[in-house]
């Protein structure tokens, strides 16, 4: 089996597949980019990988903050609307009168309800797929494999059913009898997630191990670890791990890997927190009982750091560095796009949107659209209405008059609901009837 066919084996599937793959492969030349200056370290390369990322979604990040800034000016009329129609959302008419007017208000502006939606639902995919290469690096990035591939091919035949092994993985909770231990892939797994004390352990079962060594000459166990070592904290651990090892005197772990454990956690909580404050500078402020969506959103700003803050303690320390390092680069990127758009004129932007809007719509064969009042956009939806409404009123008097006609013919000359108005009313019918036939 190849290389590239083996590294398969560990990837998982799906639409996010072909994403996370390219961002292995980015993450790899950032991993052969520091190689050229002596440092193989996975922690630097993920800061380098979430910079470069960043970078690359700067477009849609500013698409998004334009559609945020169109929003606040938007935003009274939306609510004047809103708050129109309160407490009759659950009656489909008024629930649909409500839609349309705020499809008008969006109109006038040159923009959609899902114009902010949009460059939000393209970095979701990406955000995914960013998570599922930092979690499991070996299986995307081909050059830290390679370490992983020397230690695997020194270990002698028939190392999978050896009791260190078998009690290593054991202690990773990977069993034996639900793995395939044959497959490098699940070996490398296991491997990826051994802590030092393990690997001394690894090391000392199988003397090989020790002695196998990279191209210039440093051992491989020593360079896995230094790799996977930043600021003395293994990104394999989780922060949680790292600080019940310090208290239980465990695994040799001192007091500054610990803090930098735990600071992990509280930077990721911390500037998850400001980096949401500087993106809604931008963004509306309604009052919470005239919109629930909005006051949900506040609590939202509050417990997704809180949240993060849980997650980083059980989760492998590369997540939470990546976290950390996506929040502060969040941040530095706000603090420019904030300047940016505090510089951008309402009226040019909403031209420019029109100009867009009227090149798709051109393409479509319908006329342009233009900057109008949303009094007589309303205007003339109400009379669309109205047509429509008195259409529908004309059909049923003229229904109720046909009946009317009808019962003053068969009730003629009898008191209605008589029996002799009924029997005038079967007279009658067969009358017409025998006409019909002639």
């Amino acid at each position: 089996m190849d290389g590239f066919s083996a590294i398969m084996l560990t990837k998982q599937g799906g639409f996010l597949g072909p994403i996370a793959d390219i961002l292995g492969w980015i993450m790899d030349q950032l991993f052969k980019f520091t190689t050229m200056f002596g440092i193989e370290n996975i922690g630097l390369c993920i800061i380098l990988f979430t910079l470069v990322t960043k970078v690359l979604m700067i477009p849609l990040t500013i698409k998004q903050q334009k559609s945020s800034k169109l929003m606040a000016v938007m935003q009274p009329e939306i609510s004047a609307i809103q708050k129109k129609y309160k407490g009759k959302e659950s009656d489909q008419k008024y629930a649909m009168m409500m839609q349309t007017e705020i499809k008008a208000v969006y109109e006038k502006y040159g923009t959609s309800m899902t114009g902010g939606c949009l460059p939000l639902l393209i970095q979701m995919p990406i955000i995914f797929a960013l998570y599922r290469v930092i979690y499991n690096i070996p299986a995307y990035v081909q050059s830290v494999r390679g370490y992983y591939e020397t230690v695997i091919s020194s270990l002698p035949s028939g190392y999978q059913t050896a009791q260190t092994f078998v009690d290593l993985a054991a202690a990773q909770k990977m069993p034996v009898d639900k793995f395939n231990y044959s497959n490098v892939n699940t070996v490398i797994d296991l491997l990826y997630k051994l802590t030092g004390q393990q690997w001394d352990t690894l090391v000392n079962a199988f003397s090989e191990v020790g002695r196998a060594v990279t191209e210039t000459g440093v051992r491989v166990v020593d360079a896995i670890e230094n790799m996977q070592t930043f600021f003395g904290l293994n990104i394999a651990y989780t922060p949680f791990q790292v600080i019940s090892n310090y208290f239980n005197k465990v695994d040799g772990t001192t007091i500054f890997t610990a803090l930098a454990a735990l600071c992990i956690p509280l930077f990721a909580g911390l500037s998850q927190w400001y980096s949401t404050k500087l993106m809604t500078a931008n963004q509306p402020q309604t009052n919470s009982e005239d919109n629930p969506a909005a006051g949900m959103m506040k609590s939202m700003n509050v417990t997704m750091p809180l949240m993060s803050v849980f997650f980083c303690f059980t989760f492998a320390s590369g997540i939470g560095l990546y976290w950390v390092a996506q929040s502060v680069f969040t941040i530095i990127q706000q603090v420019g796009i904030n300047s940016y758009l505090n510089k951008v004129d309402i009226d040019d932007l909403v031209q420019r949107n029109l100009e867009k809007t009227n090149k798709k719509r051109a393409k479509k064969g319908l006329p342009p659209a233009k900057v109008g009042n949303v009094d007589e956009m309303l205007k003339k939806i109400e009379e669309k209405e109205a047509k429509a409404e008195s259409a529908q009123m004309a059909k049923i008097a003229k229904t109720k008059a046909l009946v009317e006609e009808s019962n003053k013919y068969y009730n003629n000359d009898a008191k209605p609901g008589s029996l002799a108005s009924k029997a005038n009313m079967v007279a009658k019918y067969n009358e017409r009837h025998d006409r019909s036939k002639k």
